[in-house]
């Protein structure tokens, strides 16, 4: 993707076009263009060359649209990094990504100061909203210095293909978080399968709330800039204010995880609110509840629900269920340009419906995890990415996603899934949201365990949804133990997140 010819493309095209809201304030592209200059000549006097890392540690804001934007123009690499890390794991992310330049906003309990001592490579940063912030001028840039410029040009950079545009951190969930690397190529592939999958266009209004430090919050950043969109900027994800946007500004169409899909369903105002501008919305993660479907359709009739899935090291979304399709578990199929794949533990491929792990093979794959040639070299194998999910195809060549490899639960030897058994006791309409887990145990080697959410003024005791569990399931895939919890932890994408819950057993 040549970032800059887009650009220009859409100031020609679309010119004073109010393309970007945040707090009721308008932008449009010819301003973008200056500012994105504007920092792209920061860069260049900062004597940064090609190939060079920038990491980003901002709120959704849109500073870390025009970060993104100055760095791709300026044929960088981008590190993204999640606002809630502390600054221990930002000084982790900046010494191994070999960050030069850091753009970054004053926070509680981060010291910008300790921040630029005691990372050796950092020679530079870029500070935003600095007004009233005691610090030390050395090597520290104000963004508001570089906005005061005057009439900057572009830059003039040869950019190819393979050149890296990011590194992306992963949540580390599995253990030592692992930089996946995104080449310049592979920014077109969320808004060319956005084409392919969707009927998206310059006329669509969509809203943001998922962090861009995660590829769910980047492509509304791509989509904005391939197809000229309108895109609604929220700091972070509040279900009501949600739809109050959705409401407000006519909102189109948008993608989110399903965490935040339940949470806003859940509220009173979703029967309420005027939501009849939505076209379509895509959930990545399969839904399974026939009754949040039914709920959805019944007050957005217009509107289609799709499952789509697809990793951050394969360029997402990789598969969408087909529009108006009812098989409500499905994730769907492939891009036509990808290959998608499910093998036994031996690399062996499965038969039509057999249970094995998800591999994916095309240029919108990853190359791997930036200086980590041991972990590329167990997930990159064969001409393969192994994605870690588990899943298997129907008949008809549509792909279920079953769960992560380690979401499988050996209960005395039977195989048990997690979210299998969270499909269904989500079926009980009593409950808001649910986790399964495993936890030890003596004779089994290892049973379920169900954390569990109520909806409100609902109650229940272990014995019911025990008793519903066996009318439901397998004696075997029955929770052993159920914990009734106000929340859940969720990650800073907004998925339940399962290692925290893991670690309070």
């Amino acid at each position: 993707m040549n970032v800059k010819e887009i650009l220009l493309r859409n100031v020609e095209k679309f010119h004073s076009k109010p393309v970007l809201f945040f707090h009721n304030e308008a932008v449009n592209f010819l301003q973008i263009r200056d500012i994105v200059f504007k920092l792209a000549k920061t860069f260049k006097e900062l004597g940064l060359k090609k190939g060079d890392k920038v990491a980003v540690y901002l709120p959704n804001i849109p500073a870390y649209i025009y970060s993104y934007l100055g760095i791709w123009c300026s044929g960088l690499v981008c590190v993204p990094l999640d606002f809630m890390l502390t600054e221990e794991e930002i000084m982790f992310f900046i010494s191994h990504s070999e960050a030069k330049v850091l753009i970054t906003t004053p926070k509680s309990g981060v010291s910008i100061d300790s921040l630029k001592e005691k990372s050796p490579n950092l020679r530079n940063i870029i500070l935003c909203n600095s007004k009233e912030v005691p610090l030390k001028k050395k090597n520290l840039i104000l963004w508001e210095e570089i906005m005061d410029r005057k009439d900057v040009e572009g830059p003039e950079v040869d950019i190819d293909d393979k050149d890296y545009s990011i590194i992306f951190y992963t949540s580390g969930t599995t253990g030592m978080p692992k930089g996946v690397l995104v080449n310049y190529l592979q920014l077109e592939a969320p808004p060319k399968a956005l084409e392919y999958f969707v009927d998206i266009n310059e006329n669509d209004i969509t809203l943001c709330a998922l962090p861009f430090s995660h590829l769910g919050g980047l492509i509304y950043i791509q989509a904005l800039l391939w197809f000229g969109l309108t895109l609604i900027l929220m700091e972070r994800f509040q279900p009501l204010e949600f739809l109050r946007n959705v409401s407000k500004y006519k909102v189109t169409c948008f993608w989110i995880v399903p965490s935040m899909y339940y949470a806003f369903l859940r509220l009173r105002e979703f029967e309420e609110l005027d939501l009849s501008s939505l076209r379509w919305i895509v959930s990545f993660g399969a839904s399974s509840s026939p009754e949040a479907l039914r709920r959805f359709h019944r007050y957005c009739p217009q509107a289609h629900f799709l499952n789509g899935w697809g990793l951050t090291e394969t360029n997402a979304p990789t598969t969408v269920i087909k529009m108006g399709s009812n098989k409500i578990e499905s994730v769907g199929r492939a891009l036509p340009w990808v290959e998608v794949k499910i093998f036994d533990d031996n690399d062996k491929e499965v038969n039509m419906g057999e249970i094995g792990e998800i591999a994916v093979k095309g240029w919108v794959v990853s190359d791997g995890y930036y200086n980590n040639p041991q972990t590329t070299k167990e997930a990159f194998r064969n001409g393969w990415f192994y994605t870690g999910d588990l899943g298997r195809f129907d008949e008809e060549g549509d792909l279920y996603i079953v769960g992560r490899k380690k979401e499988m639960i050996k209960v005395s030897g039977e195989i048990v899934f997690e979210p299998e058994v969270e499909a269904v006791i989500m079926k009980n309409t009593k409950i808001s949201e649910v986790a399964v887990i495993g936890v030890p145990d003596r004779l089994r080697g290892e049973v379920p365990k169900a954390f569990i959410v109520l909806k409100e003024n609902e109650e229940m005791g272990e014995e019911e949804i025990r008793i519903f569990c066996r009318q439901h399931l397998a004696h075997f895939k029955v929770p052993h133990y159920f914990e009734f919890v106000k929340e859940l932890p969720k990650t800073r994408s907004g998925k339940i997140d399962k290692a925290e819950l893991r670690n309070r057993i």
